[in-house]
């Protein structure tokens, strides 16, 4: 293919995916107008992005509407941000522990993980619940966080971290009397960053986005948390939909802006897990 060839079938590319990032941000646009928009200009139809009556009011009435809304962002905060740091640590360990220490069993614990990888999340859901009713566990903070504090898929993908991470530098640490515990907190994970991550921004945004666990485990309104509670606000206020905006972005937007600052980890992580 000529240079013109090469250019043209660029220009081709560039051009179907920013039809598709078009039509992927328009509505997500029209949402964040939405939530800034009185409700009168919303049912007067048409289409328009840019508010003609800028308000904060929807924003305001959230609150004022659901008493429980800031409860439910903290809750959803203090859920995520457990889930990610124990994900960060336990998992972390695991991968090393695969990746670098030989023990008893490793191989048939390696190969227990994998087969775990292959269990949809679904099937586990009432073993879960009826483990976590014997435990008492039920419409706790513990419930939702400790069945989600380890993760088999970045327990594999730490250990293809690790497995490529040099040797020489642990041998060096271990002549100079570093023990192991002291390598893995003082070296080995100030240097695997990248992969903590981009190991930290799917957790928290999976911690953050989940609907289905909350829903099962939470009774009470006072512990739901964000998805679970816009839930039910979109059913009390279905015909508001300036409200339903002005919820939704609340919810999206730290999820977003996590994105944004720190999307190149999300090809990081993708990449990293098969480099030796």
């Amino acid at each position: 293919m000529n240079h013109f060839g090469k250019k043209g079938s660029k220009g081709f590319i560039y051009a179907i995916l920013s039809i598709y990032a078009l039509i992927t941000l328009v509505p997500f646009l029209w949402a964040i107008s939405t939530s800034f928009k009185p409700l009168a200009e919303i049912v007067q139809g048409g289409f328009s992005i840019i508010p003609k009556s800028f308000t904060l009011d929807n924003y305001k009435t959230v609150f004022a509407q659901e008493p429980l809304f800031p409860r439910w962002l903290m809750n959803s905060v203090l859920i995520a941000a457990s889930v990610t740091l124990l994900n960060l640590l336990l998992n972390s360990m695991a991968g090393y522990a695969l990746a670098r220490i030989t023990f008893f069993g490793s191989k048939f614990w390696f190969f227990l993980i994998l087969a775990v990888l292959m269990i949809p999340f679904q099937v586990t859901l009432i073993p879960s619940y009826l483990l976590l009713k014997w435990f008492s566990l039920l419409n706790t903070y513990e419930g939702l966080i400790i069945p989600g504090m380890v993760n088999a898929t970045y327990i594999f993908m730490m250990r293809q971290f690790f497995l490529g991470f040099p040797t020489e530098m642990e041998e060096a640490a271990f002549m100079d009397g570093m023990g192991r515990w002291g390598i893995f907190f003082k070296l080995v994970m100030p240097l695997a960053k990248p992969a903590l991550a981009a190991q930290a921004i799917f957790i928290f945004l999976g911690a953050w986005n989940d609907f289905l666990r909350p829903l099962i485990i939470m009774s009470a309104n006072e512990m739901f948390t964000l998805p679970l509670g816009l839930s039910t606000f979109r059913g009390e206020y279905i015909s508001f939909t300036n409200l339903i905006m002005a919820a939704s972005m609340m919810f999206t937007i730290p999820a977003m802006l996590l994105y944004i600052f720190f999307n190149r980890y999300f090809v990081r992580g993708i990449t990293f897990t098969g480099t030796k």
